[in-house]
């Protein structure tokens, strides 16, 4: 039996409507989020980050406030992936990383999230990559990447290529807009030194239905089944990261503990799973 690798379930983000009260306690205070949170599951990914660059100050607080071993994943500026799109973003680059570098050994992969590009958005897969593989070699080789896109059918040689020339690993997410998880387990889809999946889900259907994320809305039991599965392969071939949105099924919490459950993991609270 070969290697098997370690696992790390999070949530997307630390912080929503409803947390408090049933994954944080009673009159739990936003400044004691993160630390109660650090206390139940050992990495979260940093969805704040997406929409301006974090001070030294707040980096160096989330390091104080969460155990030794505990990681952080985080998005990378909208700036550089949504304004820019990867080209003359040199310097937010460099203020991001040199930000973000304050965690030290907490720090782990860093997501490049992008849009999905319509025909009228004028970017066509050609385009994409011709600027991924510029934008690529200017990577600070000391930080992991990871990269998401939603555009099912920009998949191919030359973007994996250079996925894979760079260490940066293709994001696996749960979305409408792309192939389903258990389609993506080919080996040349895992082209860094680790998989990142993301449990995302219908964020316009959800938020019909809810936008106070404190319980399960949707049954996404037959889609946890799946990623437990696609888990299961992936970490016998490189460390797996996992995160999961409220906008998977109403609660992230309960959505990581099902998957925990799934793979026979201890789970991160009492409450029910799905």
């Amino acid at each position: 039996m070969g290697e098997i690798f370690p696992i790390r379930l999070g949530t997307s983000g630390f912080s929503a409507e409803g947390w408090v009260g049933t994954f944080y306690p009673e009159k739990t205070q936003p400044k004691d989020y993160l630390r109660h949170y650090s206390w139940k599951l050992d990495t979260v990914e940093v969805d704040s980050t997406f929409y301006r660059t974090p001070t030294e100050s707040t980096v160096k607080n989330w390091y104080e406030q969460t155990p030794g071993g505990f990681l952080f994943a985080a998005k990378v500026p909208q700036t550089i992936t949504h304004e820019k799109c990867m080209e003359g973003c040199d310097e937010e680059m460099l203020l991001f990383l040199t930000a973000m570098s304050n965690l030290r050994e907490k720090l782990g992969p860093l997501l490049l999230q992008f849009p999905y590009y319509s025909k009228k958005a004028g970017m066509t897969a050609v385009d994409f990559v011709g600027r991924l593989e510029r934008f690529l070699p200017k990577l600070a080789t000391d930080f992991r990447f990871a990269l998401e896109i939603r555009n099912k059918t920009w998949i191919g040689p030359r973007l994996l290529d250079a996925l894979r020339k760079h260490g940066v690993a293709l994001a696996r997410i749960d979305h409408p807009w792309m192939p389903r998880p258990s389609q993506m387990l080919s080996e040349e889809i895992t082209t860094g030194g680790f998989a990142y999946s993301r449990l995302l889900g219908d964020r316009y259907g959800i938020e019909k239905i809810t936008k106070t994320w404190d319980k399960t809305v949707v049954d996404r039991s037959r889609e946890i089944d799946e990623w437990a599965e696609v888990t299961k392969t992936l970490r016998m071939r490189v460390p797996v990261y996992t995160f999961g949105n409220n906008h998977f099924a109403g609660y992230a919490p309960a959505t990581i503990d099902a998957l925990k459950i799934r793979l026979g993991l201890e789970t991160a609270m009492g409450a029910s799973s799905e």
